[in-house]
This record gives C-alpha cells, structure tokens and sequence, in this order.
C-alpha cells in the first residue's frame, strides 16, 4: 500500500535532516581529531627543535656522532631532556631505552602496538650530514617533518620525524571520546527534534490538500457551488484559486446548459405549437386545407427547419468537424452577390443598402460556402433588426495583410454593455431589436464559429448610424500561414 502524501512528506524531510545531521557529525568528528594531530604534532615539532639544540652542543663537545652508535641509552637520556620537566619521572629514561630496544615496560603502563608506533621517541629519527641513520628507528619511510642540526656555524645532522597515525595522548583520547558522545547525542536530540518538526509541517503542508481533494471531490458529486478558501500566495493557494475558477465555470456551464435547454425547448415549441394547431384546425374542419392555410404550415415548417439546421451547424463546431472546403475566391464576388440576393427584401421593408468595395482584386482561401452562409447572416441580422427606413452600410477595406468587412446600420442600438453577448448562443437583447419576427438568437454564433475556423475575428460594436457595427476581418491570401 502507498503512503499518504503526508508521511511522504514527513519521510522526505526527515531524511533531507538526517542526512545533513550525520554529515555534520562525521565532519565535526573529524574536524576535532585532526585539530588534536594537528596540535600534538606542533608540540612534537617544538620537542624536535629542543631535541636539534641539545644534539648541537653534544656534538660540539664530542666531535662526531660515534657516541651514539648502539649506544640507546645514551640517545634515551637525550630524549629525555626534550620532555617537559612535570613530565620527567625517575626512571623514564630506562622505560624510553627498553622501548627502543623493544623490551617490555611495566604491566600498568603497557600501551597497544599501534598506540607504541606512534609515540614520539619511537618516531624520531637522526640522519648524520650524509643522510645516514645515526639513531631511532630503521624505517624506509621518509619523515614528514626535518630539522637541522648546527655545530659551530656548520650542519652537522638532521632530525627527521616519521608520521603519525592517531592520537596516542591518554587525556586527548579522552576529550576526543566526549566530544563523539556528545555529538552523538546532540545528533539524537537534533533528529528527534527534526521528526517532530516534519511531522508538524508535513500535516500543515497536507491539509490544505484534503481541503481541496474534498472541494473536487464535492464538485464531481454535482456541488458546484462549493468554494475553497484561499489563505496563501503560493502554489497551494494559486492550486485553490484555480478550484475556486473551475468551480465558477462548471456552475456557470450548468447555468448556460439549463438556460439552452429552456430556450432551445420554447423556440422549438411555437413551431410546433403552430404547426399543431393548423394541422388540428384542418382535421376538426374548423379550417379548410387552403392554399393560404397550406403556406402558413410552410412558414412554420421552414421556420422550424432553420432552426434544426442551425442547432446542426452549432453541433459540428463545437465537435471540430465543421466541414470547409476552402479554396481560393474573390471576395467581391461572393459579398456582392449575397446584396444582390437580399436587395429585395431590404426594400421591400424600405431599408436600404450601400456596398462600399475597394478598388482592385481581393483574394481569399476560404470556403465558399460557409462565406456566402456567413455574409447572409448579417445580413438577415440587419434586416430582421433595423426600423423601416433606416439603412445598411457594408464598407470592405484593406490593410496589413487582412480585409475588414465592417456592417453598421441604423436604430434601434443596443447597449453597449450587451454588444459581446450577441454573439452567444440564443442571446436576444430585450428590446426592440428582439421582437418576435426576430430569429432564435443563434445566427450570429454561426457567424463566430464561421470566422474563426477561417482564421478570423469578428466583434459588435456601437454603430455611428444608430444601430450596432458588425466588424468581420478576414486573412488574405498572402496573409494565410
């Protein structure tokens, strides 16, 4: 079973300290025993430069090193007179010439070999001016550290002194073995102290996660209203503020989802409702089949046909698969003969409209169909929407690899906080540009998907005539990727 995310987070912290813990030990610890060997190594160097000193005037006296040839005792009592003299004990010369003749001492003083490899006496080594053992141990080892031994102005020798290993001192062992316990037990004390604190902040970290997962899990149990509370900056509150807008939207969807049922029901409805009655009317003999009746049921019949068609078209957009066949055409030619189609009918509601075209050619990669479905749109818009006697001004311009085809008419306007929802789906201002001869709302959303699967924009704004300002701008072909 996988761990919860909190104790994941409790295990990564305390591992991220427990590691830094132990670092921190092994360096410390060692930091302390070589200070120690660093230390007694600068008291064994001022021994050497004692032990240089007294050989000097020795062999100032002697005249040579022959005196100390197998001669241990003798280089015993000039060991000696190197030590501190709180450190000088009767028979501490006999002890150091056993020593270096590799007898035995004393049972109370017996040391391991290892800690006996490192004591001073045994490490020091004289070299005569040749580099020649004189006295100490014969060792192929070269000592570390050298000092030269003068007579009368003259090198007469060298002191060499082979390396140390490990601390031997009886007093710095001990300090050293309480430095380790007690850095062993401050790395104890400092990981429990970590575990407590992960712990702590791994809970922190954790609930505002729970918070959440509940939230989501409350919005897929159909709560859309629910809220998390935003209480930081960070990534966890950018995560809760991002809930908080998806929660927004799915509510917001509903909304819209519940209010396009509703109108998509009513527009669906009064055809049939119509169509029903007529149909009925006819049956009960209340209406003769007339031609007059017969078209009535045309009317609402063609009325609930566009209707379905252009639900359809919503459809295909909205799952991508809304088919163009784009190829290369004139725009002029398409805009011009989609006027041409609806001059009639603008004049029989006295509406009059202007076509501005700029000069020379205007080629497009569009689809020719879904052009000419998206210029009669607007206009149909116009004509359902404009008061008798008013006007359409269509003006097409270019500029920067774009042509903008810009449709303004006359009253009634709309208000401008309204503009951007025309282009909603079933959107119809209450006033008088909605009045019951108007379509079901969804022409100009046909529109925007039209545009942009061609790579365009479109967008409503207020019309200097009076009316609304339908601005459609299209790439050209040279503009098109």
């Amino acid at each position: 079973m996988k761990l919860l995310i909190k104790y994941q987070i409790f295990f990564a912290l305390l591992l991220a300290t427990g590691t830094v813990v132990c670092f921190m030990f092994l360096i410390v610890n060692w930091s302390i025993k070589q200070g120690f060997l660093q230390y007694a190594l600068t008291v064994e160097e001022q021994r050497l430069e004692r032990l240089a000193g007294e050989l000097g005037k020795v062999f100032t006296v002697e005249g040579s090193w022959e005196f100390l040839h197998g001669n241990v005792g003798r280089w015993a009592q000039l060991l000696v007179k190197t030590l501190p003299p709180e450190r000088v004990t009767p028979d501490r010369q006999a002890r150091i010439a056993r020593l270096l003749e590799g007898g035995s001492i004393p049972l109370q003083k017996v040391v391991s070999s290892v800690r006996r490899s490192n004591l001073f006496e045994l490490r020091v080594i004289l070299l005569d001016e040749g580099h020649h053992p004189v006295a100490g141990p014969n060792r192929s080892r070269r000592a570390v550290v050298t000092r030269e031994i003068v007579s009368r102005d003259a090198v007469v020798g060298y002191l060499g002194l082979l390396p140390k290993n490990s601390l031997t001192d009886t007093l710095a062992l001990r300090f050293v073995r309480q430095q380790t316990l007690a850095l062993t037990l401050i790395s104890v004390v400092m990981l429990v102290i970590s575990a407590g604190i992960s712990y702590l902040l791994a809970a922190h970290l954790v609930k505002p996660i729970r918070t959440m997962a509940t939230a989501v899990h409350t919005l897929a149990s159909g709560g859309l209203d629910t809220r998390v509370t935003v209480s930081s900056s960070d990534e966890l509150g950018q995560l809760a503020r991002g809930i908080n807008t998806l929660a927004y939207t799915l509510e917001r969807n509903e909304q819209l989802r519940r209010q396009w049922v509703a109108d998509i029901s009513h527009e669906l409805r009064t055809p049939l409702a119509v169509l029903r009655g007529e149909i009925e009317a006819i049956q009960d003999g209340v209406r003769q089949p007339t031609p007059e009746a017969i078209g009535s049921l045309h009317v609402e019949a063609t009325r609930l046909n566009r209707l379905v068609e252009e639900l359809y078209q919503l459809s295909l957009a909205d799952s991508g698969v809304l088919t163009c066949q784009n190829q290369e055409l004139e725009l002029a030619t398409v805009l011009s003969g989609a006027v041409t189609l609806f001059r009639p009918r603008f004049s029989s509601r006295e509406l009059a409209i202007e076509l501005a075209l700029p000069g020379g050619e205007i080629s497009l990669y569009a689809d020719p169909e879904r052009l000419h479905q998206l210029f009669t749109n607007l206009l149909d818009n116009s004509l359902k929407y404009t008061d008798p006697g008013g006007r359409l001004e269509v003006e097409v311009t270019v500029r920067e690899g774009m042509v903008a085809l810009a449709f303004q008419d006359t009253v009634p306007g709309v208000p401008e906080a309204e503009l951007p929802r025309l282009l909603e789906r079933l959107y119809r201002v209450e006033s008088s540009r909605s009045r019951s001869s108007g379509g079901a709302g969804l022409g100009l959303a046909i529109c925007k998907n039209i545009v942009d699967a061609a790579g365009g924009s479109i967008t409503v704004l207020p019309s200097p005539l009076g009316g609304v300002r339908i601005v459609v701008e299209l790439p050209l072909t040279g503009g098109r990727s």
